[in-house]
């Protein structure tokens, strides 16, 4: 009730297992192409699904079209009203000059790649695009870390950051510190020079929605905040 005395608008971002706390008048949801079926089997994604005005399917661009409309498909049996938007995200990188010819550990988002289901993310994606050497971080992996390998088997060539406690981010760091590359390729939300010590210089990747058919998510959102103008 603060909030809604003090703004003209209040933005939710929930996370991957958040409902809103209340009714939203304007609600997007952001399903993954290389996750087709989760969209109706997981929850609270089905229940987001079902309540979206927008559902925009990510990563368009590295997914099979069968997967694309799987999703179209589901989507439309249980919210025909909604609004699907065909999106991929580009990567950005400051120094891209870095990574070419280079050995590299790739570092992930944790939740994504293990409980998430997904191979890789980003910074793979990044790796593989402008030419890094990947090195297989699994031998070098210590303490929590070696438990998460043999839990998630479809690990491979990527470092998740799991690390909570000072005991994980100390496995964390020392796991990086061993692999025998040259760079760390992190697309993590976070600066992890901030957390943990490492020897090897980090890159950051990004990545920007890019819509790939109408009506955009601006476009969207300015037909929606028209209606509240007086």
């Amino acid at each position: 009730k603060i909030a809604e005395k003090k703004a003209d608008i209040i933005l939710w971002d929930g996370g991957n297992n958040d409902l809103p706390f209340y009714k939203p008048d304007l609600h997007i949801v952001v399903a993954d192409a290389l996750r087709p079926g989760q969209e109706i089997s997981t929850f609270p994604g089905e229940a987001n699904v079902r309540m979206a005005d927008v559902v925009v399917i990510n990563k368009v661009a590295e997914a099979s079209e069968e997967n694309v409309k799987i999703i179209e498909k589901n989507v439309r049996r249980i919210n025909p009203k909604a609004t699907i938007i065909r999106a991929t995200s580009d990567i950005i990188i400051d120094n891209p000059e870095l990574i070419k010819g280079r050995k590299a550990v790739i570092v992930e988002d944790g939740p994504t790649v293990t409980h998430g289901g997904l191979h890789f993310g980003a910074a793979y994606v990044a790796a593989k695009k402008f030419g890094a050497k990947i090195v297989d971080p699994r031998p070098y992996a210590v303490g929590y870390l070696k438990a998460v390998y043999e839990k998630y088997p479809h690990l491979k060539y990527i470092v998740p950051t799991l690390g909570y406690s000072l005991d994980q981010m100390k496995d964390f760091e020392e796991t990086l510190n061993k692999i025998p590359a040259e760079i760390i390729i992190s697309s993590t939300p976070f600066n992890m020079a901030n957390i943990i010590k490492v020897n090897k210089p980090i890159i950051h990747v990004k990545y920007e929605i890019r819509e790939l058919n109408r009506p955009t998510i601006s476009e969207i959102i300015e037909k929606f905040l028209n209606t509240f103008k007086k």
